[in-house]
């Protein structure tokens, strides 16, 4: 979820968020986050929990083939389950805006001694010392209206040799972008939910030409179309500007 939203606005933000998940059956009981990402095959969200579980694994991969990936920031870390897969591999930080979802996280994955979950944003004094090797942005970059005041916010959090990772959220090319949100705006006004349109932002990856950044995973790539494990959504690293 979000976690810079202005402050002003963040408590009304974190009440539709949640309205909004319950309505999609997306508010899990604390048996079934333990069990994240896998989860019964009739649920309805079953198919979308197989591609962030491939997603899971392949950003564990990643991180046990560095050594000097010792910690962690999940920005938008929600009830915590990935911030808890990570914590088997580094010291992890979750960061969000949404306290019930944080409330979750602590009373499920609160044992971990590598593993501690914050309230608050990327600007929040509780991290302000802090600076991570990795900072995740999983399935959460969608909520940020800027992606350019976002990484660079995230980029100062980093350690010199820190990178950022973009995973499980939609880029779009430039022309496909008005009818993107227009299928977005049909969407939440067909479920009761017409204000969140305007909190729901589709970026692309026009936006990130000022950074150093590649592409780990492209979607349209004949790999991915290839492969039985298709996953629709870029995989994106940024570097630190100074490595």
């Amino acid at each position: 979820m979000n976690s810079t939203v202005n402050h002003t606005t963040a408590g009304d933000f974190e009440q539709l968020y949640i309205r909004l998940r319950q309505k999609e059956g997306r508010v899990y009981t604390d048996e079934e986050v333990a069990d994240l990402p896998f989860i019964r095959n009739d649920h309805p969200h079953y198919k979308e929990w197989m591609i962030r579980k491939n997603s899971c694994k392949a950003l564990m991969s990643y991180i046990k083939n560095r050594q000097n990936i010792l910690s962690i920031l999940e920005v938008g870390s929600g009830n915590g389950w990935l911030a808890a897969k990570l914590a088997t591999l580094a010291d992890v930080t979750g960061l969000d805006i949404n306290t019930r979802e944080l409330e979750q996280a602590k009373r499920v994955f609160g044992r971990s001694a590598n593993l501690k979950f914050i309230n608050g944003s990327l600007e929040s004094d509780k991290i302000r010392d802090e600076k991570f090797d990795m900072i995740i942005f999983a399935s959460s970059i969608q909520y940020f209206p800027s992606l350019k005041q976002t990484i660079g916010l995230a980029i100062e959090r980093l350690t010199l040799l820190g990178e950022i990772h973009i995973m499980d959220s939609p880029f779009y090319q430039l022309h496909e972008i008005e009818s993107a949100r227009q299928r977005t705006k049909a969407w939440f006004s067909s479920i009761g939910f017409s204000e969140m349109a305007g909190r729901y932002h589709h970026h692309t990856l026009n936006e990130l030409e000022t950074f150093q950044f590649k592409i780990l995973h492209h979607p349209y790539s004949w790999k991915n179309k290839l492969s039985i494990k298709k996953n629709p959504f870029y995989w994106i690293t940024i570097k630190n500007r100074y490595n």
